[in-house]
């Protein structure tokens, strides 16, 4: 049987807090983990495999976990076209 981790050992591991993890969760992002009952514990491979995911060369190589999520703020509106701009 693989090994299971708690919340509290995976926050010290990874150095991530525990409502961090919580917040990973809710959004479907973050460790892959297992709930037992009420109970929540990550699999000692996907904390490994997350911490292996971030090793990083260079501080210009590009962070695979921002990859495709939206950028912060408020959205730009979408720009009028020709036709739009035409008096009516």
């Amino acid at each position: 049987m693989e090994k299971l981790l708690t919340e509290d050992a995976v926050a010290q591991i990874t150095g991530r807090s525990t409502s961090t993890l919580q917040k990973d969760r809710v959004a479907g992002t973050g460790i892959p983990y297992v709930k037992i009952g009420r109970q929540v514990r990550y699999r000692e491979v996907d904390v490994a495999a997350f911490c292996a995911a971030k090793v990083r060369v260079s501080t210009n190589a590009p962070d695979s976990s921002t990859s495709g999520k939206q950028p912060r703020g408020r959205p730009r509106k979408p720009k009028a076209t020709e036709s739009e701009n035409l008096p009516k």
